[in-house]
């Protein structure tokens, strides 16, 4: 059976961490069809590993399998763990890394970004299990590459039309990081903070663009000190800092021909904040 299976992980290219896991994926399923997400996550972090697998698994093909391994915790007692979804299936760690895929199910509010993380019910369409069939895992096992012994070959074999039930038990919730959602206050501003920033410079923040105004130069974007008076649609738009609506659905902070996050000293986290303004004149 040909599927499509990606992968997303900390483990860079300089060592043979991501070949011996396609390597496991392929003597399974040599149909399967492998894309790299990226293994360029920093190492350990599982925030930023959740925004670009949450960034890039909606425009794969329904069926699409994505397996995403940032594991500070392997060899823990943290849960191995398969999620379901309307259109694909995650398979990875119980340690938030999924958390930008279950929030897109989601209708509850939300609380400003952070980095603890908390069981939470999965919504109502998601489904999954935790990982205990063994017969699904190489063996032996190490205890330090779960990536390569148990979730590369438990992605494989799913990628051959087992349903989630026969790998383990099912559950209900699963480890989430606080959601990315913006905090709107009374007077109609919005607080963010910096969610990512890309190879660019650009920072990207938690203020969803759904939430931004109608009028995009009614608003001013206030960030380490510096205001950006309303919205552009492009970066040949301004001369500078500039701010507009990414491509990941988020407001983004950019910088004309330079990086956003070397002229502001910016890193993630740091607070962003959207305020309605009069027009100039009035």
């Amino acid at each position: 059976m040909s599927a499509v299976i990606t992968l997303t992980t900390d483990f860079g290219l300089s060592d043979a961490y991501v070949a011996a896991m396609k390597g496991v994926i392929l003597g399974i399923n040599p149909r399967a069809r492998l894309v790299d997400v990226s293994h360029a996550v920093p190492p350990q972090d599982i925030g930023e590993a959740a925004f670009i697998l949450g960034s890039a698994w909606r425009y794969f093909p329904p069926g699409t399998l994505h397996l995403a391994v940032v594991d500070p915790g392997v060899g823990s007692e943290r849960r191995a763990i398969i999620l379901k979804t309307p259109s694909a299936c995650f398979v990875g760690p119980d340690n938030g890394v999924f958390s930008y895929v279950i929030e897109e199910y989601s209708a509850g509010p939300g609380s400003p970004v952070g980095s603890t993380p908390g069981l939470r019910s999965l919504p109502p369409g998601l489904e999954a299990v935790a990982i205990t069939r063994t017969e699904f895992w190489r063996s032996p096992v190490s205890l330090t590459f779960h990536g390569r012994d148990v979730f590369a070959p438990v992605a494989a074999h799913l990628s051959l039309g087992h349903p989630i039930e026969e790998f383990g038990e099912r559950v209900e919730s699963l480890v989430m990081l606080p959601s990315p959602r913006a905090e709107r206050r009374a007077d109609g501003s919005l607080v963010g903070r910096v969610l990512h920033i890309d190879g660019f410079g650009n920072l990207v923040t938690s203020i969803a663009c759904r939430d931004l105004p109608p009028a995009r130069t009614g608003v001013a974007v206030m960030i380490a000190g510096r205001e950006i008076r309303g919205l552009v649609r492009t970066y040949a738009d301004a001369e500078g800092l500039l701010a507009l609506e990414g491509s990941s659905g988020y407001l983004e902070v950019s910088l004309r021909d330079g990086s956003a996050r070397d002229l502001l000293g910016a890193g993630v986290g740091d607070q962003v904040i959207v305020r309605p303004i009069a027009p100039r004149g009035q």
